[in-house]
Formats: C-alpha cells, sequence, structure tokens
C-alpha cells in the first residue's frame, strides 16, 4: 500500500522487521528503562517461544510504514481466529454478526497479546512527522482489514492521544479501566497506609500480619540474580493457577528464558518462600517509571498470599526504586480496597460491516458513560482519607 510517497506493508513477524528498525520505533528517545511490552524482545520471545504464533491463533502480520527504504512507524499486528487472551471482550459482536450471516473471524488485532497494559501501539521513529505516520499506520490498517479478508481491527491498550486520533480515522471508541497504584512521594509503605482511613489501614496491616505469621519472606529478583531454576519454579505455579484458571495457560516455559535472557534488568520477579522452598511468584516487569504486574502463581493456598506478593510487595518495590506508578492488571475492584485508583483504559475498533458499526457505536456510546460514571463512584468509595 503505498499513498502521498509513504509505503505500508505487512512485514509478518517480528524477527522478519528486526531488532534495530523495530526499537528505533518502539523506544525513539533512546531511554535505558522503555516500556517492557512495546520491545522487539518483549514480542520476539512471544513469537520465538510458539506462544503468540498462528497455532495458538495469532498470526503476526505486523505493519510498517517506510519512507524512503526507512522504517517511521510500526504497528502490532495480529490475524487473530479467536477473541481470547486480549481482555477487550468481543464476543457478544460476533455473535451479532454470524447470527445474520456474516463472518467475524478472521479479525485483525493490534496488541501486545496476553497483556492488558496501556502503551504505544502506533511506535513511531525518532525524526518521523509523529502525526502524519500515525494516520498512516490508521489508515494502512483500516485498508488491511479488506486485504486480510478481515472484518475488523481492534487497536487494545492505546494512550489516550492514539485513541483520540483513531476516532478522526473512522474508528469506534471504546473505554474501560483498570486499577492502579500512584506514589505521592511515599518513603515507606507506613506513609502510604496513614493516607488511608483507619479501617482500611488496620485491614491492610491485618492482611499483612497473616503474612507474616506463616513465615513466609519474600526474594526480588531482578537481573542476574534470576537463574533457570527460579524460572523452573515460577513456571510450576504459573501453570498450576493458570490451569485452574484457564484452562490453558498461554505461555511457554521457552517465554520466560527469553525475557530473563534479553530483558532481565526490567524484569522482577517475586518469590515467596517458606524456609528455602519456594510457594508462590509474582512476574512483574518495569520500565518508564512504572512496574507492570503480569502473572501470579502458587501451589500452595494461603490467605492474603496473592494481595501480598502481587499488590503489597509491587508497592515496597515501587517505592525502594522510586518508581511513579504500579499497574496491577486487569480487572479487579478489589484492588480499590488496597489503595489502588480507578482510571480509564482505551480500545479503538474499525469494523467493516456496516450494520454491524452501527450497532455496535450506539452501544459504545452507552457504555462509555456507564464507564465514566463507575469510574466516577469507584473514586468517591476510595480507601484515601476524604478532604
Amino acid at each position: 500500500m503505498t499513498e502521498d510517497g509513504v509505503t505500508a506493508r505487512l512485514s509478518g513477524r517480528a524477527a522478519d522487521i528486526g531488532a534495530t528498525a523495530w526499537n528505533a520505533c518502539a523506544n525513539p528517545s533512546g531511554r535505558p528503562d522503555p516500556h517492557p511490552f512495546t520491545r522487539y524482545e518483549f514480542f520476539v520471545a512471544l513469537e520465538e517461544s510458539k506462544s503468540a504464533v498462528p497455532r495458538t491463533g495469532w498470526r503476526p502480520v505486523h505493519l510498517a510504514v517506510e519512507r524512503h527504504g526507512r522504517i517511521e512507524g510500526l504497528m502490532p499486528l495480529y490475524v487473530k481466529r479467536h477473541s481470547q487472551g486480549e481482555y477487550v471482550f468481543d464476543h457478544a459482536w460476533a455473535d451479532a454478526l454470524e447470527r445474520i450471516g456474516g463472518r467475524y473471524y478472521p479479525k485483525l488485532q493490534s496488541a501486545v497479546p496476553f497483556t492488558p497494559v496501556t502503551g504505544r501501539r502506533m511506535l513511531i521513529a525518532n525524526g518521523a512527522d509523529e502525526t502524519a505516520t500515525r494516520n498512516a499506520l490508521l489508515s494502512a490498517g483500516a485498508a488491511a482489514v479488506e486485504h486480510l479478508d478481515c472484518s475488523s481491527l481492534h487497536i487494545t491498550f492505546p494512550i489516550e492521544e492514539e485513541w483520540r486520533a483513531a476516532e478522526a480515522m473512522g474508528y469506534l471508541l471504546r473505554t474501560d479501566r483498570q486499577f492502579h497504584w500512584l506514589n505521592q512521594g511515599y518513603d515507606s509503605f507506613d506513609t502510604f497506609l496513614a493516607e488511608l482511613s483507619s479501617s482500611k489501614r488496620k485491614n491492610l496491616r491485618k492482611e499483612r500480619a497473616a503474612i507474616q505469621a506463616e513465615g513466609i519472606a519474600f526474594d526480588w529478583l531482578t537481573g542476574s540474580d534470576i537463574t533457570e531454576a527460579h524460572w523452573d519454579a515460577f513456571f510450576e505455579f504459573y501453570m498450576d493457577t493458570g490451569g485452574r484458571k484457564w484452562g490453558h495457560p498461554y505461555l511457554t516455559r521457552e517465554f520466560f528464558s527469553r525475557i530473563g535472557q534479553d530483558m532481565a534488568d526490567q524484569v522482577l520477579l517475586i518469590l515467596a518462600r517458606r524456609g528455602k522452598k519456594y510457594i508462590a511468584g509474582a512476574l512483574n516487569l518495569f520500565g518508564e517509571g512504572v512496574l507492570y504486574g503480569r502473572n501470579w502463581g502458587c501451589t500452595e493456598y494461603v490467605p492474603f498470599l496473592h494481595f501480598e506478593a502481587c499488590y503489597y510487595q509491587a508497592i515496597d518495590f515501587a517505592i525502594a526504586k522510586g518508581l511513579a506508578k504500579v499497574e496491577a492488571g486487569a480487572q479487579g475492584e478489589h484492588k480499590l480496597l488496597r489503595g489502588y485508583n480507578p482510571v480509564p483504559t482505551y480500545s479503538a475498533h474499525f469494523i467493516a460491516h456496516p450494520g454491524l458499526r452501527t450497532a455496535v457505536a450506539n452501544y459504545l456510546k452507552a457504555e462509555r458513560d456507564a464507564i465514566a460514571e463507575d469510574i466516577e463512584d469507584l473514586s468517591a468509595a476510595s480507601p484515601f482519607k476524604k478532604g
């Protein structure tokens, strides 16, 4: 696809694009701690470990925009034959189209597979015209729907600026919400607790004390401290809990070795142990001043252990390292009472079928209003002291 001297092409796997070109777009400012989930190394780990591949329903067709032979923009893109591993639910849309004789799958998905984390979905190299390149990616993405005989394109968890730009290019807008912990310059967990109402503060202390009473300790592992033995232990937790929660966990054992090898300085593995025996673990990645909670698992049930490993230890780490925020993943109103604030998340949708498009547009207007009201109500129920 060529327009106004700009060439857009579907490039296949991340490995077909290469680390240099990909990361020049993913990290145009050259930050030492880039967003971990837009890095080439993360996508290659997913694809080369056979976690996100055609066999699992994720066929990579990453979209590149070039000018004079240089890649100036990238949109991570997959052909999907199901709606799993996305965290933005469109099953009802698929059912509606198929009931009237249409075909919803395959569809196109611009996302980080299995990762409900906000970040740029239009990766633009330094020196490129940001607005023109972003619009070229959005236009080419919509054109790829017909080119690949798909029903639609769904851009999930983009930043708000991209979301609003997508509307101007004819995409439908959707919102949802997550819960994020914000660091207000705390120098300790107790300083954070002091900002909560008395009853909520007592509840958090009670939960943490229960874990201490169980004799459970925690190891924070990052960089070269993470060994294959640690990954073996975590993968056992991931498979045990993921198997019970989802039936079939997405990520292969090789995936964890790959991020441990290529991204270790942005990985935080929190392992819970009794004595020398690990019983649970939480995987986090960090970059751009944010700690992102990803996966959790355990082989022993202990009350409050999930809250401690995934939420309180994450807060402790963020305070210790001066990070601005903890994003603890999708869903979970129980996070609100533990100091995590409701924030909006975004997605944008290009639907080719005119009837389905009209129906979804009407639905999304009402849904956006409901989400905004929900965030307002949740904020009013915050555990922080009023006033």
